[in-house]
Order: structure tokens, then sequence, then C-alpha cells
């Protein structure tokens, strides 16, 4: 089966085709993030102009035609409001005019799950990190779902780390241009919070923020970077002491930072487990992601009615049920 997966929660409109597993398209059109952030509304106006030419594109990337879809995915959540529901109405108004099956898909669970196919993990430890997320996840057979074992108090590594950027004044690339100027920084002492397998980055922030103007850039950056890492390794470790795990991933879109991912090859190896994260065109928000699990979903006779396919802004991933 040929299953297209649209992927809109945030800045990115992406569009998938999975058959059987194999990744035959993944195109997206993105947002330019300006130094105000993300408006919501102005977006998914975006999204609007784009949802088409995307679907084309993807369509004739992978030589199919719109006929050839046999089922849907879309994102239901989390994200923001006004881009979801532009995912949601592209997905159920091509749902509806194939006649072909439709099934929601939650964005966390398909960021994991798409990291575990392409670095042919089985049933690993995920650190996910991205805008608005940051939790350590492990898959519960027994519950069909992902069980949370620690995440952030607070906000996301990904929006902690856009928020000082533009304090900084840097370009809109902001985790790239961090990493970057963290390569030649010094470490200064910053707030530090770990409790058990959860963490807070908003004293992080808010000292970092502070120290603007009173310490070099390179510096301020590195040791952002090095402190809020640490406290994910620090969490994440514990947690594959105590799940016994053999494998660790890391996926989201903070994910493609290369120190994070050396710092957890660390966590690994000293607990002989083996590590692995997906290319960069999987950590960041994509349609491929999506189409995946939509198909997965549906190779196990899931198909929700039309009228039932909602979005859902905060749609946790331990709600999700999954039968991988």
């Amino acid at each position: 089966m040929a299953v297209l997966g649209i992927e809109s929660s945030a800045h990115t409109f992406g569009v998938g085709v999975v058959d059987h597993g194999r990744i035959l398209a993944n195109e997206k059109s993105m947002y330019r993030i300006t130094n105000k952030g993300m408006i919501p509304a102005e977006v998914a106006e975006f999204h609007i102009e784009n949802s088409a030419p995307t679907v084309e594109k993807a369509l004739d990337s992978c030589g199919l035609q719109i006929k050839d879809i046999t089922g849907i995915g879309y994102t239901r959540g989390p994200g923001l409001g006004p881009c979801l529901q532009v995912g949601q109405l592209t997905a159920k108004s091509l749902a509806f005019r194939l006649n072909v099956p439709i099934v929601p898909v939650n964005h966390g669970l398909a960021h994991v799950e798409i990291t575990k196919h392409v670095a042919y993990m089985n049933d690993p430890l995920a650190l996910y990190v991205s805008g608005g997320n940051s939790q350590i996840l492990k898959f519960d057979k027994n519950a069909h779902r992902y069980a949370i074992l620690g995440e952030t108090f607070d906000m996301g590594i990904g929006n902690m780390l856009d928020a000082f950027a533009r304090k900084l004044g840097l370009s809109h690339a902001w985790g790239s241009e961090i990493e970057s100027l963290a390569r030649s920084g010094a470490y200064l002492q910053l707030p530090y919070t770990v409790k058990g397998m959860d963490f807070s980055f908003t004293g992080l922030l808010t000292k970092s923020s502070q120290l603007i103007g009173k310490a070099k850039k390179e510096d301020l950056c590195y040791s952002v970077q090095e402190t809020s890492f640490a406290m994910l390794c620090e969490a994440t470790e514990r947690a594959l002491l105590l799940t016994k795990s053999r494998e660790l991933c890391v996926c989201g879109g903070v994910a493609q930072n290369n120190r994070l991912a050396d710092m957890l090859n660390c966590v690994a190896k000293e607990h002989n487990a083996r590590f692995s994260r997906a290319p960069n065109e999987y950590n960041a928000d994509n349609g491929a992601m999506i189409a995946y699990v939509a198909e997965r979903l549906l190779l196990k006779g899931a198909d929700v009615p039309l009228k039932k396919c909602d979005f859902m802004q905060r749609y946790r991933i331990d709600e999700a049920v999954f039968y991988g």
C-alpha cells in the first residue's frame, strides 16, 4: 500500500509517501521564522498556500499519481492549533476524495518510530528533544503505548535554545548558530536542574539571558549547550540503568546537534548499549515519519471515521495507542 502522510504541527508542512516501510518521498515547505518567533495564524496561512504544491511535489518525486494512494495519515498533535488544522483538513479532503482509510498520528510517536526504523533499532530507550517537547520514553508492549519516564517541568529544550538565541541576537537558524559559536567557547557556571529523570530549563534561560553583554557570546553558547545537554544526559543515563535498555536513541529537531549526540554516545558506551539517531532529514519535522506510522497503524486495521478525525494541541505521547 502507498500511504501519504502529512505533517503540519509547526513551521513545516511536510508530505511523505511510504510503501511497505520503504520511504518513497519526503518533501516539505518551511515557513521562515523571524526574530519574532512563530505567529500561528501566519504559519497556518503559509501551510494553506503550500499544501497542494507540496503534495504534488511528493507525488512527482516518487513517480506516483494521487489515485495510487491507498491510505492517508496526518499529525493530530501536539502542535499549534491553526497549523494542525490545515494538515487535518488537507488529509480529510484527500481521504474523502480518494475514498481511502485515514488515521491520525501522534507527532512525538512518529519521531521515535521513524528513528527506530531507519536506525534499525528494536526496543530503544528514546530521548525525544524538540521545540515543544523534551521527554525520555520507553515503549510499553503490554499497554501498547509509550511510557514517559522523564520530561521537562517547564519548556522544551528547543524552545529554550531558540529563546536564548533570539535574546542573543542570532540569526533564524538558532540551534545551529548556538552549536557553531559553542565550539570556541569556555564554560561559565549556570543553573543545573535535574529531579530524578525530570529536568527544568527556565532557570538556565533566565541566568544566561542576564549574562548577555557581560560575557562573550561564544562562552554563553558553550555554557548553555553543555549545561542543558548534561542535564539531559544525567536523566537519560538514570533511565538507561533503570530499564536495563541495550539500545539508546535520540530523536526530534534538537537531535540534529552533534554535541548532544556525542555526549549520549558516551553514556551508551559506558553501559554497553548501542546508540544511534536518524539522519537529519528525519529528525527535523517531516511527512515521511507520519506516513510510516500511519501505514503501520492501517496494516493493523486502524481506520478512523472522517467525522472523528480531529486535531489536539496537547496530545501527549502516552495517550496514543500504537500496535507496532
